[in-house]
């Protein structure tokens, strides 16, 4: 049974790693703090397999690990302590604008952790309110306003880097 169990968790590592590793990133902005993000939360999803399994959505569960470690990471007294700025890597798009993108991803990590992973899971993991709000553990209200404060706060950081770049 356990190694049915393990085979099964190795598998959907194996598969869905890279999602969850760029969920990472765009939440702490280096590879490094993604990868050890990921790990913690790949950690807390083995040991709740089952229950991960037995949801409607693991890919749903596993992200919401990713994003509440992420949270408490952030509120430890360490992430304010220590600060790691690392520069976004040097990857080949197709036909993307790179100077543009750069500039998205450095409003979005200008913005303060909440905002940042409400945003992360409105936009990039397209979940609804309601999902974001289960996976933030708030009301959807509190996501609502976390999503306009930071969308105006992306705007204002674009605007400025508009004007001065």
């Amino acid at each position: 049974m356990q190694t049915r169990r393990d085979a099964e968790f190795s598998e959907y590592v194996a598969a869905r790693l890279g999602f969850l590793r760029r969920v990472a990133y765009l939440l702490c902005r280096d590879w490094d703090g993604a990868d050890d993000l990921v790990q913690r939360a790949l950690i807390k999803l083995y040991v709740h397999w089952a229950r991960a399994q037995a949801a409607d959505h693991t890919d749903a569960y596993a992200r919401v690990i990713v994003v509440r470690e992420f949270l408490i990471e952030r509120r430890s007294g360490w992430s304010r302590r220590v600060r790691l700025d690392a520069q976004p890597p040097d990857a080949a798009a197709a036909e993307t604008d790179h100077d543009a993108a750069l500039d998205v991803r450095s409003a979005l990590f200008g913005l303060p952790p909440r905002q940042r992973a409400t945003l992360v899971l409105r936009y990039y993991c397209d979940l609804s309110v309601e999902q974001s709000a289960w996976a933030l553990g708030c009301s959807a209200g509190t996501v609502k306003s976390q999503t306009a404060k930071g969308i105006e706060a992306l705007r204002r950081a674009l605007d400025q880097e508009a004007r001065h770049g």
